[in-house]
């Protein structure tokens, strides 16, 4: 067995996101499993290289998890010839440059979104890795959690009939601060550090959309800022200058509508953080982070509308579980197998630049659609 070693440059990892889901339980994952088998008695070894901008922050991550390589200074990273792969996992603000300065240094590129702070300046990105031939993608995790790949099979294999329509429910109460912590960055509600939840959502229910059902063809949005006051990580207040819950209707192509509603206001009373309901001809699911529940045509119940008797039956008891079939891995780390397998052997990767360049045009017409009160045409993005 030979060992292949692909060197990552991963900016950010101090982050939640970055460390938890990428760090740890992706490129860490895999060394604890011994790497990534690619056949032919090859494994692939990733070596991450931890990059971000406070060293005190730096050195304990990486004391905790026993790496060596660790830096603030991203130039000095990108210029090591040894290095394979940037990834960026920083704010959304500080994105778009530091991919820029890896390309430039013909570094392949794995990052979150989103890509950039509006369309222009994803697409920019997008040619410019295209034109310097380095391999690019875009995390899209939601298409690899367990509930949407029973989803998937569904549609493949024909179950909905006819597909009329999605709606989408996703979110949970985020603390505001003062009397407890929150669960999320206070740069998350400042519209001048990148912050909002269409920023943050609408990129995910492109991919999620466009992959499942159908390209986006037009978005009505409307959003707001249902808690105006909020407490920063020093508990300092300040005034949220950022949307924290979105309400979007989205025209897919070929006919169906989808309905979307994101809050970080809004308290759970369904069984996952994030479920979306499909309604077809022939039968409907509800799918979930990893559940998925079906009722096929032929065992929908007949219910009439008496709001004078009370209901004799629990509707939801009248669906049935779609099984595993299946091993599922984390998300995160199957995305990440797919992109080190496309950075060293060529396997096919769709889930690049221009595809998160769609995701960042979706946020920025929600956004606008808002502000201006009316529907709006998605064009199709190309390079």
């Amino acid at each position: 067995m030979t060992r292949r070693t692909v060197r990552i440059a991963m900016n950010g990892v101090t982050g939640r996101m970055g460390h938890r889901q990428h760090l740890v339980r992706s490129i860490l994952a895999l060394r604890d499993q011994g790497g990534l088998d690619l056949g032919d008695g090859e494994t692939l070894w990733p070596e991450p290289v931890l990059v971000g901008r406070r060293e005190p922050a730096l050195r304990a991550l990486a004391e905790r998890h026993g790496l060596t390589e660790w830096s603030t200074d991203l130039d000095a990273v990108l210029a090591d010839d040894t290095i394979d792969v940037y990834f960026d996992a920083q704010v959304t603000s500080a994105r778009a440059e530091a991919i820029t300065r890896a390309v430039h240094a013909g570094k392949h590129v794995y990052t979150e979104k989103p890509t950039a702070a509006d369309l222009a300046g994803a697409l920019e990105l997008a040619r410019l890795a295209t034109a310097k031939g380095v391999k690019h993608g875009v995390v899209q995790d939601k298409l690899f959690l367990p509930g949407l790949r029973k989803l998937k099979r569904l549609i493949d294999g024909g179950f909905f009939g006819e597909i009329l329509s999605v709606r989408g429910e996703f979110g949970y109460w985020v603390f505001e601060g003062d009397w407890q912590d929150a669960q999320r960055p206070s740069w998350n509600y400042r519209a001048q550090d990148g912050g909002g939840i269409v920023v943050d959502m609408f990129p995910h229910w492109e991919y999620v959309l466009h992959e499942l059902f159908g390209r986006v063809t037009s978005v009505t949005a409307h959003v707001a800022t249902h808690v105006p006051r909020r407490w920063d990580e020093r508990g300092k207040p300040y005034e949220a200058t950022a949307d924290d819950a979105a309400y979007g209707i989205f025209e897919l192509e070929g006919g169906a509508v989808a309905q979307i509603n994101s809050s970080w206001a809004v308290r759970v009373h369904r069984d996952e953080l994030v479920e979306f309901q499909v309604d077809g001809t022939h039968g409907s699911a509800v799918a979930g982070l990893r559940d998925c529940r079906v009722q096929h045509r032929s065992a929908t119940p007949k219910p009439v509308w008496d709001p004078d008797v009370p209901a004799t039956e629990r509707f939801r008891d009248q669906w049935q579980e779609v099984p595993d079939n299946a091993v599922f891995d984390n998300g995160f780390k199957a995305q990440w197998e797919l992109f080190l397998r496309h950075v060293v052997l060529d396997e096919p990767y769709h889930w690049d630049l221009l595809a998160g360049a769609r995701g960042v045009q979706l946020a920025e017409l929600g956004l606008r659609s808002a502000a201006e009160g009316r529907r709006l045409d998605v064009p199709e993005v190309a390079l």
